[in-house]
This record gives C-alpha cells, sequence and structure tokens, in this order.
C-alpha cells in the first residue's frame, strides 16, 4: 500500500487538500456548538447542509460541505462519531473508515484530518492514540487483495492523508503515533495478504519463505524445520496431518530478543498453520471449501505480530511457533481410527481427520516447554463450532491463567479485536476421552470449541496458557468497516498491543 502519511502544522482555512475531515458527535442539542471553529461562511454553510440531511453525528453518518472558498479544500466532510459516554477508539476508526471511503467515492487524492475535533471528542485518550485509531481506520479500510487482477478494478486511490494541528507540540505527537500506527497495519496487512493468497501461492515452504523475508527485512531470526527434522523431533500430529499431501510440512521457530537477554524468558505465539484444508480422509463438503485456505489465519497473525513487535524495538523476547502443512486427502493420509504419537510421547486418536489443527499444534505447544516461557498463546481457526457460538465479532478464549486472560481481554477492548472467555469445565474432559490413546481428537457434537480447547490442553507443558479461536474474525463473510471480505488480520493488533502494554 502506498498511501503517504503525513503530519502538518495547519489551520482549517489554510490546509491544501481535496478534502478535510470533521469529526461531530451525537449530541441532543444542535451541532452548531461544535462547529463554531469554522470560518463564518463556512458555519453557516455546514449548519444548513447538515439540517437539510438531517446529519445528528451518528456513529458512520457523514455529510458532505462544499466549501464555496471559505476555506482553501474545495470541500469538508462531516463524519459523525456518536454519543459521547459511548466513545471508543473503535468509533474513531470506523469514523476514519467511513471518511477516506466517501472522500476516493468523490475521487479526491489527498485527504485532511482536523485533528483538533478528534482530540476534543476524545480527550479522554492521548494524542498518539487518537493518532493510531484515525491512521488504522485510514489504511485498513483502504486494503484490497487485487494482485490477480490482470487489471486492476480499483483505480481511485487515496494517495495522502494528513493529519494537521496548529500547536506545534501536537503535530510532534501525531507524527509518533503515524509512525506507530503505520508498522502496525503493515504488519496486519502483511497478515491479510497470506491469508488471502491462494494455496498454490502460499503452502508450507513458501509460508516459512515469506517468514524468512520478513526476518531478513526486519532484524529477527527465523529457522524452518524441513521434514527429516520434524521427523527427528517427533512432530508426529505435524506429520501425520501432512500425510496425505505431496508438498511436505514445515515447523517455522521465529525468534526476536528485544531485552538482548537471551536468558530473559520469552513470551511465545503459536499459529495454527494449515495452508490448505479440505478435511482429509473425512472431506469437508465443497460449498465454501475456498475459504481454507485461510485456515493458516493463526501463522499469518504470528508472522505479522513479531514482524511488528521487532520493528517498534519492544524490549520483550519473543517466540513465535508455526506448524505449516496442508491436510488432504489421499492414499497416505491419515485416516479415521489411527493412533498419533506426539512431542512428548503422548497419544491422541485420529476420530475425525478434519480436527486436524489441533493435532499439529499439540506438537507445537509441547515443544513451547522447551523454552521456558513466561506465557503461551496460540492462535487457531480452529473450530466451527466457535464461529456458531460468536459468530464473526468476537474470539473464542480458554487458558489456564486468569490474569493473563485479563490482560488480554483489555487489549481486545482497546484495539477492538474482542475475546470472550469460554469454560475449559472438567466435565468437559470426558468427551474427549479415548479407548484405546490418551485422548481422542474430537468431542462429539456438543461444546466442539471447549473439547478442541481441552485437546489442547491435554499437550501443553507448566506454564501459563491461552487459546484463542479466531475462526469467526478471522475469516469475513461480509465487508465490514475497515476489514473488507476475507482474511481480516485479525491476532495482530491484538498481540502487539498486548506486548505494548505488559507490566
Amino acid at each position: 500500500m502506498n498511501m503517504k502519511l503525513t503530519s502538518q502544522k495547519s489551520t482549517l482555512k489554510q490546509i491544501k487538500s481535496d478534502a478535510v475531515v470533521f469529526f461531530v458527535s451525537e449530541e441532543t442539542k444542535s451541532i452548531a456548538k461544535q462547529l463554531e471553529i469554522f470560518p463564518k461562511q463556512l458555519k453557516n454553510l455546514a449548519e444548513k447542509i447538515s439540517l437539510l440531511e438531517n446529519f445528528k453525528g451518528k456513529n458512520d453518518e457523514i455529510c458532505k460541505v462544499y466549501a464555496n472558498n471559505a476555506i482553501t479544500s474545495p470541500f469538508l466532510l462531516l463524519v459523525g462519531v456518536g454519543k459521547k459516554e459511548k466513545f471508543l477508539l473503535e468509533m474513531l476508526r470506523r469514523a476514519s473508515a467511513t471518511a477516506l471511503n466517501k472522500a476516493k467515492h468523490l475521487k479526491a487524492k489527498k485527504v485532511a484530518f482536523d485533528f483538533s475535533s478528534s482530540a476534543k471528542l476524545f480527550s479522554q485518550n492521548s494524542s498518539e492514540e487518537i493518532t493510531q485509531a484515525i491512521v488504522e481506520g485510514a489504511m485498513l479500510s483502504q486494503y484490497k487483495f487485487d494482485k490477480y487482477f490482470s487489471e486492476k478494478k480499483d483505480k481511485e486511490k487515496i494517495s495522502e492523508v494528513i493529519l494537521f494541528d496548529v500547536s506545534d507540540e501536537t503535530v510532534k505527537k501525531i507524527k509518533s503515533g503515524i509512525s506507530i500506527a503505520k508498522i502496525i497495519c503493515v504488519g496486519t496487512i502483511l497478515a491479510r495478504d497470506l491469508q488471502n493468497a491462494p494455496s498454490n501461492e502460499i503452502y508450507p515452504e513458501t509460508l516459512a519463505a515469506a517468514a524468512q523475508s520478513s526476518a531478513k527485512e526486519f532484524g529477527f531470526e527465523c529457522e524452518v524445520w524441513e521434514k527429516s527434522k520434524i521427523e527427528e523431533e517427533k512432530f508426529g500430529g505435524l506429520l501425520a496431518v501432512s500425510s496425505g499431501s505431496v508438498k511436505e510440512p514445515r515447523f517455522i521457530i521465529l525468534k526476536y530478543n528485544g531485552t538482548q537477554n537471551t536468558e530473559t524468558q520469552p513470551f511465545v505465539f503459536v499459529g495454527k498453520g494449515v495452508t490448505f484444508d479440505s478435511g482429509g480422509i473425512s472431506i469437508k463438503p465443497a460449498a465454501n471449501m475456498a475459504e481454507m485456505k485461510m485456515d493458516m489465519s493463526g501463522a499469518a497473525a504470528v508472522i505479522g505480530a513479531v514482524q511488528t513487535i521487532a520493528r517498534l524495538k519492544l524490549l520483550v523476547n519473543v517466540v513465535g511457533l508455526i506448524p505449516a502443512t496442508e491436510n488432504m486427502p489421499s492414499g497416505t493420509a491419515v485416516k479415521p481410527g489411527d493412533v498419533v504419537t506426539h512431542r512428548g510421547g503422548k497419544t491422541s486418536e485420529v476420530d475425525n481427520t478434519d480436527a486436524e489443527g489441533r493435532l499439529i499444534l499439540a506438537d507445537a505447544l509441547a515443544f513451547a516447554e522447551t523454552l521456558k516461557p513466561q506465557f503461551v498463546i496460540d492462535l487457531a481457526t480452529l473450530t466451527g463450532a466457535c464461529v456458531v457460538a460468536l459468530g464473526h465479532f468476537a474470539t473464542g478464549m480458554m487458558g489456564n491463567d486468569d490474569e493473563l486472560m485479563n490482560k488480554l481481554k483489555v487489549a481486545g477492548e482497546k484495539t477492538y479485536e474482542r475475546v470472550w472467555q469460554l469454560p475449559l469445565f472438567d466435565e468437559y474432559e470426558k468427551l474427549i476421552k479415548s479407548d484405546i490413546a490418551d485422548v481422542k481428537n474430537v468431542g462429539g457434537r456438543w461444546g466442539g470449541a471447549i473439547t478442541a480447547g481441552w485437546f489442547l490442553k491435554k499437550f501443553i507443558g507448566d506454564y501459563k496458557w491461552v487459546h484463542l479461536d479466531i475462526a469467526g474474525p478471522a475469516i469475513l463473510e461480509d465487508n465490514q468497516s475497515y476489514a473488507p471480505k476475507g482474511g481480516s488480520g485479525v491476532g495482530v493488533r491484538l498481540l502487539v498491543e498486548l506486548v505494548k502494554s505488559w507490566k
């Protein structure tokens, strides 16, 4: 994405752009008071047009005002952010996305945001946080995976976004916020690109290559295990799932040492990397199977998050673990009824080959104990059951440490990559009891997201652990305000916020 993002010292009257964005809250009284800073001619125009269009400042409402030479820019966009008592930074992200989409429709190339309007409304947040929200909404709303169109359909693009204010000190803070937000957005866009790429582009070998490319460019380590090393390390789950494909598995290890002390316990992120999931012998229905190129969304989030943490130079040690494979049916594929021996020696009965993600994560979670982690968080598009329970607006969360889950909840509310805790009650454990192995990989019809979590719990070491089932928010069936249909990149901003705010 080539959109330029800049900060500038300027007044509303002087700013040079194709459109100026001004945020307005929903008030019970007239919005005229919020427009008092406008030049008189523009204020009168804005009041008249907002009345004519019944503009109230509600969420996602927008009102276009031609400036008639009252300001340097040709027109003004009044954008609603809703009621003050419901203010969240998410409202600013959405309003920013609404403004950019409208500006693009009006063929604007350069769009300026009046920072003072957002700072006044969101005074409980810092200038850097406000800037970050505006930039995230702007950049992420303009994302489009269009590399395979022979002729680009979307030729009208925003070339520059300017955030302006009259204060030198504020402009300095805006510049800092832009720098951070751009890095976070680029990491999220990387995850989206990996998710949306077809499986003949992204498969275990090329997913590993993408991770290596990121590591080389941004200064962290990437180690890739090929099949022989995976066999040596006895990753039975990963070997079993990959056995039906002609494409060999990979195990990807990302390392960022921000503390410069390799003895410091790392934060460990584990991402499910099934680059295409046919279901294997327990094959999926044909309808919507194409979406299963995105069954590596957890892996994409981990690569995007580690890249972002490294670029922000956060003072932590982070390790990313990605078991990568295809799940295909063939004469060599793992079969229902087979027994798998995982890293560490525990066994699982494969009752359904379409419950493959937990088989490969089991190996990675067992291996994670060798890293002596502060905590382990795994991210996976693990179950359709979680989508049934929570839809596309929340991630299912399970784990063994309340403090870590609470921190993820706080980070989720701030980024609006929200998590919702599901129970790991002991009663669910009996549903995955096997007659011939330590555990069975499915637990029947009910509580599918929870029994999947319980399966993973069987393989964790003596460490703090949280499982995030991102199946709903990772793969979107419809456009959302700043996330188009397809891969959303969910998890990147959540993990980065968790690490940034860690104490």
